[in-house]
């Protein structure tokens, strides 16, 4: 089972398939397991790579606190392990802003970042304004109903059941992740590191809208934005032939071998 050191901390990653690479970086209830559709479907045509922030699943959990800020480090730690090139970013909630600041720090090795359900951090006070005011009213709802739809609850009460598991592996919590955002990249940062951006969201996102996501991709020019018709929050759990359809067209699309002259 292999390991990557990030600064003297363990984390543990997992890399499946062969081809063009995607890493995929969990939120505040996942771990690499959580990828379970994702690595089934995409292996055969991508190296899959799935990491465990600190705090999260397998990876060294011992620390007395945990500092958000840490977390890109972690991504990066495993971009460098495996020696990782032209690799796109692929973002699940809060785990977008680790994947896109570990993305600006190591350009060389990450060509796209994918932010689901997610602005990444993204400094910028419009931006700001509406994430808040979204947020304003996913906090009226039961976390379950923020993260999958009632109609998936009620027919796939299996599947819920193992969502809410998932996070009881995790030592870290969503309040270790928030302090994430502090001193987020500006779009000019963003732009000038040369990292292809795409937003990934899902119709029926209570947490974040559309109309949020939409106008953050309006003001990053060069940005690509994926919405997916009838999708939650947890597009990667809930509708994940949608969401592993629209990751290999992006991985596929944004990061496609330049052509020989």
């Amino acid at each position: 089972m292999p390991y990557a050191d990030s600064d003297g901390t363990s984390i543990y990653y997992e890399r499946h398939g062969s081809g063009p690479a995607i890493l995929f970086v969990h939120g505040s209830g996942g771990h690499h397991a959580a990828w379970w559709q994702q690595v089934a479907a995409l292996r055969d045509e991508f190296t899959v790579v799935t990491v465990d922030l600190r705090g999260f699943g397998k990876s060294d959990s011992s620390m007395p606190e945990f500092d958000g800020q840490d977390f890109p480090g972690d991504v990066v730690a495993v971009l460098e392990a495996e020696q990782l090139t032209d690799v796109m970013v692929v973002g699940q909630s809060i785990g977008s802003v680790a994947a896109l600041r570990g993305a600006l720090q190591r350009p060389d090795r990450v060509s796209a970042a994918v932010l689901g359900h997610s602005l990444g951090g993204i400094s910028h006070p419009e931006l700001t304004e509406l994430a808040a005011a979204d947020r304003a009213e996913a906090v009226k709802l039961p976390v379950i109903d923020r993260l999958l739809t009632k109609r998936f609850q009620q027919e796939r009460a299996d599947l819920t059941f193992l969502f809410q598991q998932m996070g009881t592996f995790n030592v870290a919590k969503m309040a270790d992740l928030r302090n994430l955002d502090t001193d987020g990249p500006s779009l000019d940062d963003i732009r000038d590191s040369g990292v292809k951006v795409a937003f990934l969201a899902g119709e029926k996102d209570a947490v974040l809208s559309v109309k949020t996501v939409t106008r953050a991709h309006e003001l990053l020019p060069g940005s690509h934005l994926e919405i997916v018709p009838g999708a939650p929050h947890s597009m990667y759990w809930e509708t994940p032939a949608q969401y592993n359809a629209a990751v290999a067209r992006l991985r596929r699309t944004l990061t496609a071998p330049k052509e020989s002259a």
